[in-house]
């Protein structure tokens, strides 16, 4: 008796069923591993942004003091110190912008005549 089989048999279905979900597995984890990085740049940016419009600002007259960026980021936080350097003739201005919720911090540092 010759049979005609025609069709996958179950040990078949369960194996490629097995290979697409490991294959599915990766590319979800890959895909939520490079949002998550993407998400990380776009903070970094942002903060980095800030920080490079209030150093300009405070550029102009150097002094210390600190703030917020609210109403547009109520959540993120500068700071800007003068240190003294060993060099006569310059100082230091550095200038820290600090989300709350995480602690993320970027600092940007000038160095200006007296």
């Amino acid at each position: 008796m010759k049979r005609n089989a025609s069709g996958f048999t179950l040990l078949e279905v369960m194996v490629s069923l097995a290979i697409m979900a490991g294959v599915i597995l990766t590319l979800l984890g890959s895909v939520n591993y490079h949002l998550g990085i993407i998400a990380n740049e776009r903070d970094n940016t942002t903060l980095t942004l800030l920080a490079r419009t209030k150093l300009t600002e405070v550029e102009q007259a150097p002094a210390k003091g600190e703030g917020t960026f609210a109403p547009d980021h109520p959540e993120l936080s500068w700071k800007a110190d003068i240190v003294p350097v060993e060099m006569p003739g310059l100082q230091k201005l550095v200038i820290k912008v600090r989300r709350g919720s995480d602690g993320r911090e970027v600092a940007l540092v000038r160095y200006l005549p007296k």
